[in-house]
């Protein structure tokens, strides 16, 4: 198994796919990668030669952020935005929606579960 920017990647995927599994790579980040890297794409991580994977770590390291200081990144960015006290920061810390979608229906990932409210329906008419 390879270990790239502390991630281990699987063996039986194809070098561009095994890559998107460390954090802040995707698909155009890989294949611009094993471009530099000189390695060719299809190949499988388990048929990767020790000199192939430093090219690719060495790629990485010198264009990229990459997993924990990428992350380290990002969850600075949001602790500014919420001790400014800014929009965006405030849904941050509310937990609502940050890119401006509706919440009157939808947002159920970051609302929760739906909570009915007991009283709200019509009262049947009653007979006296």
């Amino acid at each position: 198994m390879a270990r790239i920017s502390g991630v281990t990647i699987p063996n039986e995927k194809q070098i561009w796919v095994a890559l998107t599994y460390v954090y802040g790579i995707g698909k155009k980040s890989s294949y611009d990668i094993l471009t530099k890297a000189q390695v060719e794409p299809t190949i499988r991580t388990k048929d990767l030669n020790d000199s192939e994977i430093s090219r690719i770590q060495d790629a990485i390291a010198s264009t990229y952020t990459v997993e924990g200081e990428l992350q380290r990144v990002v969850s600075g960015n949001i602790k500014r935005l919420k001790d400014i006290k800014s929009y965006r920061g405030m849904r941050h810390s509310s937990g609502l929606p940050v890119r401006g979608q509706r919440t009157k229906t939808n947002a159920r990932t970051r609302r929760g579960k739906k909570l009915t409210v007991s009283g709200t329906a019509k009262k049947a008419p009653s007979k006296t």
